[in-house]
């Protein structure tokens, strides 16, 4: 072939296309009736080894965080839907499985909605957090189920409005499949993690997600709206705490997730405008929707009532916190503790890329940032490692840092260096 000749296409790679997963035994009916549920709960306490749990709620869509569908899939008792709505309480049938290891992807997602009604268990194995361990760089579980089954997952219902009734087949397909490969899921991601010597630290994760306290609730919830950046003075903070506060009263009695009832869009943007009447609320941009005109009346006196509230009254800027202030204004409040945290920082992150672990699993950034603020007075390794262990981390994650942190935190900042 001479230099003029056209090459051969070079062959591209074929695509693998990997196959849909489907239910191995078809879609059962919903659980919805006492004596479908005494059934149930005789096949699942008769089932052997662990059971896979996931709970559907209707996020975007409900204030509460209630569960709206749970699903349940054990060797020798097949894959079950039960609707807790009818039922309210299931601990029987929390009860029935209680000494076997449930398997919950994102455990701390659904938790506390299965402890609302009655499903405690005493033994999780959590296969997110056991795939952030393992390094994968996404750990959905259609993401894991790809990667370590081979099996291309239904998604396209995850948003969906869990409160409907009834529930269309095609999300009852989907909730299904949600447990359908998890005891496989777990066997796999179990090998490799003793594989990869991590078996112990999961096994402290998973201790850890039982044995956390409830979630305080944290304070000042109104200033995590949406675009409070645009919010400039003190007198506007009060705008949108006052709307935010209405808004939740509205959504708490209605079961109506509060971005339904008024977008925080429009919160900033009353925030921003300020305005001297309800005749120029009900014009703003952002107010113009069917559910902000429904309740105008009270955007109106939440906003009339920021107004005219006395200087005293209004918020402080900046929201209040229980532990260090923000790493940004370190370096003019303590340069000694902006350069420990930095140093710190580095230490554990370069400890993390050795173990192919994300940095926040490996320990927690808020201790970074509390043991950089205030070490202890004699911060050897025996201190250190005691706050750490004062601050939940667990016995390998200590092990991984303490000593290294203890380092960073004594080195000399880098300012004071001749």
């Amino acid at each position: 072939m001479s230099q003029a000749d056209p090459q051969p296409p070079v062959p591209e790679e074929p695509t693998v296309e990997l196959p849909l997963l489907e239910l191995r035994d078809g879609l059962s009916d919903v659980v919805d009736t006492d004596p479908a549920l005494t059934e149930i709960i005789e096949a699942f306490r008769a089932g052997t080894g662990s059971v896979a749990v996931d709970a559907e709620r209707a996020s975007g869509y409900r204030y509460s965080h209630r569960a709206y569908l749970v699903q349940l899939r054990r060797e020798g008792s097949g894959s079950a839907l039960v609707d807790p709505i009818p039922f309210g309480d299931l601990s029987a049938l929390g009860d029935a499985i209680i000494d076997a290891e449930w398997i919950i992807h994102a455990a701390n997602q659904d938790l506390a909605c299965l402890a609302e009604v009655g499903m405690i268990p005493r033994k999780v194995f959590d296969t997110e957090l056991a795939g952030r361990l393992l390094g994968y760089p996404k750990v959905g579980l259609a993401s894991l189920v790809s990667e370590v089954l081979g099996y291309r997952m239904r998604k396209e219902h995850s948003a969906a409005d869990w409160s409907t009734r009834p529930l269309p087949a095609p999300w009852l397909v989907y909730a299904a499949l949600d447990v359908e490969m998890l005891i496989e899921l777990r066997d796999a991601i179990e090998a490799e993690l003793r594989r990869e010597g991590k078996w112990e630290w999961a096994e402290q994760e998973f201790a850890a997600i039982l044995s956390a306290p409830p979630r305080e609730p944290k304070p000042d919830p109104w200033r995590r709206t949406s675009g409070m950046h645009r919010v400039r003075n003190r007198r506007s903070l009060a705008v949108v705490r006052a709307l935010w506060e209405a808004r939740d009263q509205i959504a708490s009695s209605a079961d109506i997730s509060p971005g339904r009832i008024l977008p925080d869009a429009a919160i900033v943007e009353a925030a921003a405008a300020m305005p001297a009447d309800r005749d120029t609320l009900q014009k703003l941009t952002a107010f113009k929707g069917r559910g902000a005109h429904r309740h105008m009346r009270t955007w109106w006196e939440a906003v009339d009532h920021a107004r005219h509230l006395p200087d005293t009254e209004l918020p402080k800027q900046g929201p209040r916190y229980d532990g260090p202030p923000p790493a940004r204004a370190w370096a003019d409040r303590d340069p000694d503790a902006a350069a420990r945290l930095s140093a710190a920082r580095t230490a554990v992150s370069e400890i993390a890329e050795a173990h192919r672990l994300p940095t926040e699993n490996l320990l927690s950034p808020d201790t970074i940032r509390r043991l950089a603020w205030a070490p202890p007075a004699d911060a050897d390794l025996t201190a250190v490692s005691t706050f750490l262990r004062d601050h939940h981390a667990r016995d390998w994650q200590i092990a991984l840092t303490a000593e290294t942190l203890t380092n960073a935190i004594a080195t000399e900042p880098a300012a004071k260096i001749d």
